[in-house]
Parts: structure tokens; C-alpha cells; sequence
């Protein structure tokens, strides 16, 4: 089992940027998937969230408007699409998957402590 990230990079503030987790050894049906962030100095965040079973979503009030997570069961790949980035969107992004076939997994900040994470990629905005 695996998720590796990719489409980190340098990005102006402004500018947008998509991430994109591929995941193997496993697929997606019922399965939650998360987007998490560390910046230096800071703990992890938890920014976003989709649950395969219910189709909920969750995104941190600091990215609402302005980061879609979405997911293609055919590529078997997890996005996050970053739009309108700004400074503080600078830190290395993580995703992550958990199997979770019940409801409400996603209803607010998760934690995926039980499952599956990548190896992360580096986002740095620059003014």
C-alpha cells in the first residue's frame, strides 16, 4: 500500500497549484482521503477531507473558496486543486487514506491516525 504525492512546487501568491496523491495496493470505495499540512514551526493541519462513502467534505475555514479536493477512482488518484494561494499556504502538504465505510467521517477536522499516509510534497509561495 502507497500514496505518493506530487505537483509541489514554487508557486507566486495569487497563483494556483495542483497536488495529486496516487494511491496503489489499494482503491478508494469506502475509503476517506485527506489533505494535511505542516508549515516549519507549526504543528500538522488537517485542511481537507472526502469521504467516498457519503460524499461529504470538510475544508478548514483558512482554504475554504479557495482549495478543491476531488478524487478519479479510474486513475485511482486523489486532488487538490489550490487556488488564490497566499504565503501562509507555504509548508509541506500530505495526503492521506483511511478506511471508512460509515458516515460522518469527514463531518469535521479528521485525523487519519489509522491509515495510510504519503511521503509529502513541498509547497512554497513566494510573494
Amino acid at each position: 500500500v502507497q500514496l505518493v504525492e506530487s505537483g509541489g512546487g514554487l508557486v507566486q501568491a495569487g497563483g494556483s497549484l495542483r497536488l495529486s496523491c496516487a494511491a496503489s495496493g489499494f482503491t478508494f470505495h469506502d475509503f476517506a482521503i485527506g489533505w494535511f499540512r505542516q508549515a516549519p514551526g507549526k504543528e500538522r493541519e488537517a485542511i481537507s477531507c472526502f469521504s467516498t462513502f457519503d460524499r461529504t467534505t470538510y475544508y478548514t475555514d483558512s482554504v475554504k473558496g479557495r482549495f478543491t479536493i476531488s478524487t478519479d477512482s479510474a486513475k485511482n488518484t486523489a486532488y487538490l486543486q489550490m487556488n488564490e494561494v497566499t504565503r501562509e499556504d507555504t509548508a509541506v502538504y500530505y495526503c492521506a487514506a483511511d478506511y471508512a465505510p460509515y458516515r460522518y467521517y469527514c463531518d469535521g477536522p479528521p485525523d487519519f491516525d489509522s491509515g495510510y499516509w504519503g511521503q509529502g510534497t513541498q509547497v512554497t509561495v513566494s510573494s
